[in-house]
């Protein structure tokens, strides 16, 4: 029995509009009235959250930075975080910043960008149906390395948007050579820096803990980098057909396109009473 969803969101759960079609909040209305736990699994800050979801009736919890911090959103409370230390922080920062990048820091479930790399999102975001989203969930500051110094603690990740895939490539190679890191790129172009052995996979397992849910009752969606493992980690993980093949591989199931509403799709058949499971 499911007992537990968790629903990355690009790719996953919004369409390539970064919508949330009709099908798909009628069946998590259907799962959460079940008393199904459904939260979303995300890279993104909280306030990067699309306000649907974040006021979702019956949605009480969420997993954001990647796993970095979980939350209850309807308790106002943070239920663990597992934070970036500053020092490393600038370290990622140092190296990125030698690259061609947009980059972003979060600090309690807030992004923090450069005011003057924001102001070219369209040279760094691929999707243009990322570009709205940016700059209206992003704070601009006048440097996020002098704003890492200022705050000087733990935050929940930093983030770097390449304008050129060659010196990603590089930028990637520096940074797996620092100790302390976790890097995945959910999109092709980024790079996204947590503290070493945050993930998705291991904050749902650590939330399952808290609500007396075991391993093989939680089902997770997802499509990119940053969902390998926790596909991996849950019971039931499912990717979308327009996942990458890691994800797919990592995964008990393959059901159909986000554009499609693949996620509601393995809800409805696995959490809902729906036929057999498949691999």
């Amino acid at each position: 029995m499911i007992k537990m969803i968790g629903l990355d969101l690009d790719g996953t759960l919004l369409t390539e509009t970064k919508q949330i079609l009709p099908y798909t909040k009628e069946i998590l209305k259907r799962a959460l009235d079940e008393g199904i736990v459904v939260l979303v699994a995300t890279g993104r800050p909280w306030t990067g959250v699309p306000e649907e979801l974040r006021e979702f009736p019956g949605m009480r919890y969420a997993l954001t930075a990647n796993g970095a911090r979980i939350l209850d959103t309807l308790g106002g409370r943070t239920l663990q975080e597992r934070l970036l230390s500053p020092e490393s922080a600038k370290k990622a920062l140092e190296i990125c910043g030698k690259y061609d990048t947009l980059q972003e820091v979060y600090f309690d479930g807030q992004g923090y960008a450069s005011a003057r790399e924001m102001a070219h999102v369209e040279k760094y975001h691929k999707n243009p149906h990322m570009w709205e989203y940016f700059r209206t969930t992003r704070m601009p500051v006048p440097d996020v390395f002098e704003l890492v110094e200022k705050e000087n603690r733990g935050l929940d990740k930093v983030q770097a948007l390449f304008a050129d895939m060659s010196e990603r490539a590089q930028a990637w190679e520096e940074l797996s050579r620092v100790d302390g890191l976790a890097l995945v790129g959910s999109l092709k172009y980024n790079i996204e820096i947590n503290r070493a052995g945050v993930n998705k996979g291991t904050g749902l397992i650590e939330l399952g803990k808290m609500l007396g849910i075991k391993r093989e009752e939680i089902m997770a969606c997802g499509d990119g980098d940053n969902d390998v493992e926790m596909l991996r980690e849950v019971g039931f993980g499912v990717a979308m057909a327009n996942g990458e093949d890691q994800v797919k591989a990592a995964a008990d199931y393959i059901t159909d396109s986000n554009d499609k509403e693949g996620a509601a799709k393995a809800i409805e058949e696995f959490a809902l009473g729906g036929g057999k499971r498949k691999c």
